[in-house]
């Protein structure tokens, strides 16, 4: 599955049976002057931080020459860590190689797409594939383990950091080398690589491996064969995966006992990473996540918790990076309004995060981030921003209850799967304007907007137990996976999926026969061609909504097949755009269009209400309020988030209100970008 095999939380220094939620940041003092770090600590306490991520680009620092390692200053802020109760994440500082490094062994450095060197100057410019980096960065790994194995600070292993972020896609000839070994594992013959990649096409077959190279660039205008590049977006996801691994079998081997994770990014665009089949590598699942631009950021931040959880496979996972207020890295960075910081940080503990951590501590003066908002701003402790930390830290120790507890399953499960990410984005398709994680997040908002829970998950969950399961462009459907539908179908499901899904199988090949392909049969309809639409334009629909991007034209091919809404105009005008076929006591449903999150709303409902799938809020906070809910030893834990800009009236929930504001008499009014938690028997 997709969750970590075991689960093992922060080793905490001392009270290790006392459940509190983890609260903290990114320290990082080797910017700063001695006489500062005691500063810190105090200010660290006072706002309630027990936990903070260390040494996470400190390589340089440790390790100032190649047969040098300065440990003095490290062992100094883990002892004063300790002495004021703060527990360390220590990081393996394998980030970023330092200059010696790099000059050294040039031959380290990533190879862009058009060949090019990817100099030093910034962060992670090292290969994932390279075995110089490898036997340099286990140096580092090893040194630093087996300073710190017993030290009573240390609380998890930290392994480098954002793997990927940078230098997922390495083209280098270490790369080569790799992506070679890769595809033995993969298709063990050149034959069947030959099969896999449809080499017939172009004259581009092999007789020897020695011939296959990474999707280098190809020339302007190019087309690269799609499934050569698929497989080395696999493969560049498994090799950082596999530096993972190497990093974390060093540190299991000296500390048995300490728990060790990374940070994931699962938020927005960040595509490079299956983080699914990486949950399985590390103890708990760890996460940094920013708000995204967007028409609906809160939707995309409830989204990717939603989905971390789901990654997490419904466990408890530790925020490790997410922003106070403005970050630096956007064309214009705004602050966040008042509300939003604690909102923001409350909305990840609903969906199962057991420790609210920030980038960073204190505000740096210099460097590449210094204008990146911090716990502890440029104006210092006497400022709102530290005071609204100062505040969420009371909040959140007050949530001690909440720490362990896991994700009550929702009755509509929303299909997350980077193969059909990575394959339906990808050149030479019939639409460049397709948005494969957009359509997941509208039918996510449209949940929302509805008043419905919904969990995010990845491909490779337990399906069995939901009521209504929604797989938007499901591109890549193995026969596996359509048996693997069809049975849930059968078992009473109901399932939904959309246009440019079911197209092709593991290696990019189209089903044929006609669209989409392998669900065609358990969908009762065909499509004989794509239908995407110029950029700009969009087709009215019967029910009074609007598609885009996308109108295939469908033929029902089976009379038991309803249709729920038709084309008003364009060239499928009167034909159908959206199905569903009934299947014993379940049944498969169609979308051919793309509706956005309003236009799926109504859609949404009328297929909920098939699947027997109602919301638990009441009618007047339905779209205003997120309900997320948390469960462990028969008690549930209800967070209720208000959505909106105004005040949200609704009548008193059964239980305790363990956060936010209480009811008075029979009725909860929840302020604008505002969160009450409540705790009830189940």
């Amino acid at each position: 599955m997709t969750a970590p095999t075991s689960h093992r939380w922060l080793r905490w220094p001392t009270r290790p049976d006392e459940p509190r939620m983890a609260f903290g940041a990114d320290y990082n003092p080797e910017q700063w002057p001695r006489e500062v770090w005691a500063e810190d600590v105090a200010a660290m306490r006072g706002a309630g931080v027990n936990v903070v991520s260390v040494a996470i680009f400190s390589w340089a620092r440790l390790q100032p020459a190649p047969d040098r390692f300065d440990f003095a200053w490290l062992d100094e802020v883990m002892d004063l860590m300790h002495a004021h109760d703060i527990a360390v994440d220590l990081a393996t500082a394998t980030a970023s190689p330092p200059p010696w490094l790099t000059t050294l062994h040039p031959e380290v450095l990533p190879v862009s797409f058009e060949g090019h060197t990817v100099w030093p100057g910034a962060r992670q410019h090292w290969r994932p594939t390279s075995p110089v980096f490898r036997e340099h960065a286990l140096r580092l790994v090893r040194a630093v383990a087996e300073r710190y194995a017993e030290h009573p600070a240390l609380a998890a292993w930290h392994v480098s950091n954002e793997l990927g972020c940078h230098n997922v896609h390495d083209y280098s000839d270490d790369a080569a080398r790799a992506f070679r070994t890769w595809l033995q594992a993969r298709y063990g013959s050149v034959e069947a690589l030959n099969h896999a990649w449809a080499t017939s096409f172009w004259s581009q077959r092999y007789g020897a491996w020695e011939e296959v190279l990474p999707p280098r660039f190809a020339g302007h205008g190019s087309f690269i064969n799609p499934t050569q590049r698929l497989d080395f977006q696999r493969f560049s996801s498994d090799a950082l995966a596999e530096h993972l691994r190497a990093e974390r079998d060093v540190l299991v081997a000296i500390t048995p006992d300490v728990p060790v994770t990374t940070n994931f990014m699962v938020m927005g665009e960040t595509r490079g990473m299956d983080y699914a089949a990486w949950a399985a590598d590390v103890d708990f699942v760890s996460n940094d996540h920013y708000v995204q631009d967007g028409e609906r950021p809160l939707d995309e931040l409830s989204f990717s918790a939603n989905l971390t959880g789901g990654i997490a496979g419904g466990r408890p996972w530790f925020l490790m990076e997410h922003s106070t207020s403005a970050v630096n890295w956007k064309s214009v960075n705004v602050p966040k309004r008042p509300g939003h910081l604690v909102r923001d940080s409350l909305t990840h503990v609903g969906h199962g995060a057991d420790a609210v951590c920030y980038f960073q501590w204190r505000q740096s003066q210099g460097g590449a981030e210094k204008y990146h908002s911090a716990m502890l701003p440029h104006a210092g402790t006497g400022t709102a921003l530290h005071r609204t930390v100062q505040g969420l830290g009371a909040r959140l120790a007050a949530l001690s209850p909440v720490v362990g507890s896991s994700r009550r399953p929702a009755d509509i499960a929303i299909v997350f799967d980077w193969d059909s990410w990575w394959a339906a984005e990808g050149s030479g398709t019939p639409t460049q304007e397709l948005r494969y994680r957009q359509e997941a997040l509208d039918w996510y908002s449209a949940c929302l907007d509805l008043g419905l829970r919904a969990d995010v998950v990845p491909l490779a969950a337990d399906l069995s137990g939901y009521a209504l399961v929604v797989a938007p462009v499901l591109h890549v459907v193995p026969a596996a996976l359509a048996e693997r539908l069809e049975a849930y179908v059968a078992g009473g499901g109901h399932l939904v999926t959309t246009y440019f899904s079911g197209v092709v199988d593991e290696h990019d090949h189209v089903w044929l026969g006609g669209y989409p392909g392998a669900l065609r049969d358990l969908l009762g309809l065909r499509i004989e061609e794509f239908g995407p639409l110029e950029p700009g334009t969009s087709v009215d629909l019967d029910n009074g909504s609007a598609g885009s991007v996308w109108a295939d034209g469908v033929d029902v091919v089976d009379p038991a097949v309803e249709v729920r809404v038709r084309y008003k105009d364009g060239v499928h005008a009167g034909s159908v755009a959206v199905t569903r076929r009934p299947v014993g006591a379940g049944s498969a449903s169609y979308v051919g269009t793309r509706l956005g999150a309003s236009g799926v709303a109504p859609v949404l409902a009328d297929l909920a209400r098939d699947a027997g799938v109602v919301s638990e809020l009441p009618e007047e906070a339905r779209g205003a309020v997120e309900l997320i809910r948390r469960e462990r030893d028969g008690e549930q834990y209800r967070f209720l988030v208000n959505r909106t800009d105004g005040y949200v009236e609704l009548p008193a929930p059964a239980g305790e209100v363990i956060d936010g504001a209480a009811p008075a008499s029979d009725r909860l009014v929840i302020a604008p970008r505002e969160v009450v938690v409540v705790r009830s028997a189940d």
